[in-house]
């Protein structure tokens, strides 16, 4: 057998091999590297309840996050929520004003339910701090205000959250606030009047609740809300109320309740209640809506165009095939983006939302008359024309003034085209202006805080929201001075109107939506009482104000009257009725006299009113607890626990 010389490798080529099986080895590292980590971020998706471990009660709006990241959620007013995280190795927070925090590693878990406990000691703590300069200031006052519990980092930004929230917008821990801008109309506080020289009390109907929403915005960061942000009649109506529906060709039911007065057992307190007709949704006629939506520079923070795009997706979801939908968008210009587009397209509609982003001024005035040119082209007869607008309402270039702005609007909803506002953010929020518009368009003015609210004002109430049932409504009454020494109507101070508007079918008032309803309270201070709000007047020389004889026999305490138009009328429509003193003690009355009167006293408390007399917290949780009937959205349960965290938080002198 014959042996073949193999010829030894040369060096080279032992190098070469060395240098190959090198490369691979390090490829194959890199594979299992690239392996392990893609199998670390698979996604997960987690559900759960969030609950009170006070009451077990369901918690809403608890903040949700993925620590480490900006991925984060609200829970819902059942305290359901749902998330989608990283990895089983993500770790969520879950936070709200009046909790202690909890942090839980997602591991194997697919469902993480979580009971909060209350945080009384950490509420006691907060506080509101202004005139800070510069960040080191900021970690030495937060520092300090946190210290009783700890110096860490977790602490010191579990404060900069709850004091600053309204402020700022942050990446990081720390960050300088924006200064504060944000305007609100002056309200000078309705007093009483002696109702022998004072016998009318005239005034527009309030379907607007975006005064509840901001509120609950500022006392949820830890902050007490500007005085001027408190409109007791919107927070009143914020909540639905169980009045019956009207009959026959009535568009709304009046109804009216005396009791004695909760903080002031000798005074009464007089209710009234409208309820707006609920019409089906597909009764309801067909929709031209134009969405007129501010994509500024301001418009960039989460809580504006990332929030207002889900919001308007849920409108959209709502509505039917036979509406329309157009989009204009404004900032340093303005333009139309989604020409009239019928719902039944809705997938174009929602590309057109998703596609939205923010920069540059703010040009409001000539997106306003783009929006109304698109609504007029697209005119409906006998249909819902309406815009739409949704901004932070910074207005700063082009038609910006509130009087031209007022001009513009007027002359539009003459013509058919109503006007709803919603308001979006913080820090430089225009409520003022806002409000005026929402007021002279004929329509209805909202605060969007989070999706909850969305899903309230676009979904739960989306009939009132954009159907109008009734448009000018207008109440007067006429006190029996014979009974009643002095009246005070409870809000509404900037609804009030002339005595001689009311039979002035040109003056303007308020709408009323499907399904709406409206709420007012007089305080009364009966003849005979003493009270320190009577002021003395001297005789009058040429005059003499005296009572009729026969009022003095009559059991009727005051009339109240209401006028209204149809939707596309110009003549009103009057109805009159008597409200009769029955002599009914608080404690006896119903569910909606006294949770309206709760949310009064809370109201009058955070305006540090001068007639809250005997009101304050616990009468108030006390009263709110006991007329919360039926509380399916969970609402009224909300407003109990913002009641009593709010005791805690900083004043605001």
């Amino acid at each position: 057998m014959e042996y073949k010389k193999v010829p030894h490798p040369s060096k080279k080529n032992v190098k070469l091999n060395f240098i190959l099986m090198k490369k691979i080895a390090i490829f194959l590292i890199v594979i299992l590297l690239s392996a392990s980590r893609f199998a670390d971020v698979k996604e997960i998706k987690i559900s759960g309840t969030v609950l009170s471990g006070e009451d077990g009660s369901p918690v809403p709006c608890v903040n949700i996050v993925e620590k480490g990241t900006a991925n984060g959620t609200v829970s819902d007013l059942n305290g359901a929520y749902e998330i989608t995280v990283k990895n089983e190795k993500s770790v969520l927070a879950f936070s709200s004003v009046g909790f202690i925090t909890e942090e839980i590693v997602v591991k194997s878990k697919r469902i993480i339910d979580v009971t909060l406990t209350a945080d009384v000691s950490s509420l006691q703590e907060i506080v509101v701090i202004e005139d800070v300069e510069n960040e080191t200031d900021i970690q030495n006052i937060v520092g300090s205000a946190v210290r009783i519990h700890g110096n860490s980092r977790r602490h010191k930004k579990a404060m900069m959250d709850m004091a600053y929230a309204p402020m700022i917008a942050y990446e990081s821990d720390y960050k300088i606030p924006q200064f504060d801008t944000e305007g609100y109309t002056t309200i000078n506080e309705n007093e009483f009047l002696a109702a022998i020289k004072n016998p009318l009390s005239t005034f527009s109907i309030d379907v607007d609740v975006a005064s509840y929403a901001n509120m609950r915005r500022f006392l949820n960061n830890g902050q007490k809300p500007p005085t001027d942000a408190i409109r007791i009649e919107e927070m009143i109506n914020y909540f639905n109320y169980e009045y019956p529906q009207p009959v026959r060709d009535v568009p709304f039911s009046v109804n009216t309740e005396i009791a004695s007065c909760p903080w002031n057992e000798d005074h009464k307190l007089v209710h009234i209640g409208l309820q707006g007709k609920k019409i089906p949704t597909d009764n309801l006629p067909p929709s031209n809506l134009v969405f007129l939506i501010d994509v500024s520079g301001s418009m960039q923070d989460v809580n504006k165009l990332p929030l207002l795009k889900s919001a308007f997706k849920m409108l959209v979801e709502e509505m039917r095939d036979k509406d329309r939908v157009a989009i204009v968008v404004y900032a340093g210009a303005a333009g139309l983006v989604l020409p009239s587009t019928p719902v039944s397209n809705k997938e174009k509609i929602m590309t057109a939302l998703g596609r939205l982003s923010a920069g540059g001024s703010t040009a409001g005035g000539a997106g306003i008359k783009l929006a109304y040119d698109v609504a007029l082209e697209n005119f409906k007869e006998g249909g819902n024309n309406r815009i739409i607008l949704a901004t932070d309402g910074d207005f700063n270039i082009g038609a910006s003034s509130n009087a031209e702005m007022e001009r513009l609007i007027e002359k539009k909803r003459d013509q058919g085209v109503f006007l709803t506002v919603v308001g979006f953010g913080m820090g430089n929020y225009k409520d003022d202006k806002m409000e005026i518009l929402a007021d002279k368009g004929n329509g209805n003015y909202a605060y969007i805080d989070n999706l909850q609210e969305a899903k309230k004002v676009f979904v739960n109430e989306f009939g009132g929201t954009l159907f109008t049932i009734a448009k000018d409504v207008k109440l007067q009454v006429e006190f029996n001075p014979a009974k009643v020494q002095a009246y005070r109507l409870i809000g509404y101070e900037n609804r009030k109107l002339k005595a001689e508007d009311f039979n002035d079918d040109k003056k303007d008032a308020g709408e009323l939506g499907s399904g709406h309803t409206v709420t007012a309270l007089y305080e009364i201070i009966p003849m005979g009482v003493k009270s320190e709000f009577l002021k003395s007047v001297d005789p009058l020389k040429y005059q003499k104000n005296e009572v009729e004889k026969n009022s003095y026999n009559s059991k009727e305490l005051m009339t109240l009257k209401l006028r209204y138009k149809s939707p596309d009328g110009n003549n009103s429509k009057l109805i009159t009725t008597t409200i009769l003193d029955n002599n009914k003690d608080w404690k006896n009355s119903s569910d909606n006299f006294r949770w309206s009167a709760a949310v009064a006293g809370f109201g009058m408390l955070l305006r540090e009113s001068d007639f809250s007399q005997k009101v304050d917290i616990a009468s108030v949780i006390k009263l709110a607890k006991g007329a919360k009937g039926d509380d399916d959205e969970g609402y009224r349960s909300e407003f109990i626990r913002l009641v009593e965290s709010s005791r805690f938080v900083a004043s605001r002198k």
